[in-house]
């Protein structure tokens, strides 16, 4: 059934007021509105969703940090190739250039050179080009040595262009790394304003969650024993941004390092990770499997068999065992 005009713009309101009302409701609480009273006991409930948000997007950017990273190191080897190719081809040019040169001297020798036997000796190449065109009657030999000179200016050409555009594209990725890093820390920085203004009972409280007991033995086999183990060895350690161990971790780099200790290399990243390995029903999830949530994805864990996943779950909580379905599942692959 549709609503009448001024019915559907009041329901419309409503909906758009009921968020903002419990946003206001939230930060009153906690005493951050100018002139409200600040009240000694905040609802931890709502401070804990905010919490959660907050850490959340704080993955988010950190994962898609991670991303431009991958796809920065990639530009970066691209562009040493690159500056490679071009040092090769300007030593080529500089060849084909003395012997045209060499070639010009030879059939002018005793005579005055001419404006265009000026140009073969020209260190600029489109100098030369364009002079080239007004010369005539060449020996085939002539001729084919601009040829191959037109050839290998060309082909510098081409690899100058190509290394300026992969540069512009490093600058571009540079930039978006410090918009995420700078996401990352203002979400980070507001969760923990957030945890600062509650009691030190609650904030214990609201930092342990519900944590699941830890299983004393995994029942893995292959090279999943190992990763399974090295992950299970973690539980109780912290997790930092972009870590990847000894001692710290964040979503993508524990999975990634618990899967190299049995020798398979996944990237630090939990999206690129979901394109490392065969997929698997949710029915099928082995020991070892790695399970992937949110849409983007932006969330990595290990599943370590009934219904249980370990993983790098946030700031407050570490590297800890969660139910499968804790978070929104995508899909899970098996590396390897």
């Amino acid at each position: 059934m549709q609503l009448d005009r001024p019915a559907h713009r009041r329901a419309t309101r409503r909906r758009r007021l009921v968020p903002g009302l419990a946003a206001l409701a939230l930060a009153t609480s906690i005493g951050i509105l100018p002139g409200s009273p600040a009240q000694a006991e905040p609802d931890i409930e709502d401070v804990e969703a905010t919490v959660d948000r907050l850490w959340h997007e704080a993955e988010q950017a950190s994962e898609r940090y991670n991303d431009v990273e991958l796809e920065l190191e990639g530009l970066r080897e691209e562009m040493t190739s690159l500056e490679a190719d071009r040092e090769r081809q300007d030593d080529q040019l500089d060849v084909v250039r003395e012997r045209l040169a060499d070639s010009v001297v030879s059939e002018y020798e005793g005579n005055d050179i001419s404006a265009a036997g000026q140009a073969f000796l020209s260190d600029d190449p489109g100098a030369f080009l364009s002079q080239l065109s007004t010369m005539s009657a060449y020996s085939d030999f002539q001729d084919q040595l601009y040829t191959d000179y037109a050839t290998e200016a060309e082909a510098l050409d081409l690899r100058l262009s190509a290394t300026e555009k992969r540069a512009q594209q490093v600058a571009t990725l540079e930039e978006q790394l410090a918009e995420e890093k700078a996401t990352i820390e203002e979400r980070h920085g507001e969760a923990e304003a957030l945890l600062e203004r509650l009691e030190e009972e609650q904030r214990e409280k609201l930092l342990a969650g519900d944590t699941s007991a830890v299983p004393t033995n995994v029942p893995a086999s292959g090279r999943a024993a190992a990763a399974v183990q090295y992950a299970m060895a973690q539980v109780g350690d912290s997790y930092v941004w972009g870590a990847a161990g000894p001692d710290a971790f964040d979503c993508s780099g524990f999975t990634m390092m618990a899967w190299a200790q049995a020798g398979v290399g996944l990237p630090h990243s939990s999206s690129a990770q979901y394109s490392s390995g065969t997929r698997v029903s949710q029915s099928d999830l082995q020991p070892g499997d790695l399970v992937f949530y949110y849409s983007p994805i932006s969330h990595v864990g290990m599943y370590i068999g009934n219904g249980m996943i370990v993983h790098a779950a946030n700031p407050g909580a570490g590297v800890k065992v969660d139910s499968v379905n804790a978070m929104p599942y995508v899909g899970a692959v098996r590396p390897g």
